[in-house]
């Protein structure tokens, strides 16, 4: 199951992406907002973050208009590792190299043709491990208040 949620900016491209996971079998659930009327990224964010680290979920995409505000808010719950990314080079290497559990795209930014692109490798691709399990690893010790 994916977690997916949005702000007003991201509501459009949000649906395109229901579409998407829809045609491909891929279940899901909406944390809202369910419309393009103004609203406040944070919530979504955390509605998401919450979902994917309490295990409710096994990834999530989240969608602003630039994909930034949305994954700092996420990256505020504990065990998130949101990524805010542009083109499908980094949707798959944050996978790969960084174990991210969120994908961020910006409604703005990514058309929906790129953006289903980036959610396939993004959904696809397993983490790597070796070397960089160490360094996600430096992550968690990080947003435990460890100094390095």
């Amino acid at each position: 199951m994916i977690a997916i949620g949005c702000d007003h900016g991201g509501f459009a491209l949000k649906e395109e992406i229901k579409k998407y996971l829809d045609k491909k079998g891929v279940e899901y659930k909406d944390f809202g907002c369910y419309n393009e009327e103004s609203c406040d990224y944070a919530f979504a964010a955390q509605k998401v973050g919450l979902a994917v680290t309490g295990g409710e979920c096994e990834l999530g995409l989240l969608f602003c208009g630039t994909g930034i505000g949305i994954s700092m808010a996420a990256n505020k719950v504990k065990g998130v590792r949101a990524a805010a990314c542009s083109d499908y080079f980094s949707a798959k290497f944050t996978r790969l190299h960084n174990d991210a559990n969120i994908l961020c795209l910006g409604g703005r930014v990514v058309g929906a043709g790129l953006a289903e692109e980036m959610v396939e490798v993004f959904l696809n691709t397993q983490f790597e491990g070796g070397r960089h399990a160490r360094r996600v690893d430096q992550i968690h010790r990080i947003e435990a208040g460890e100094i390095l």
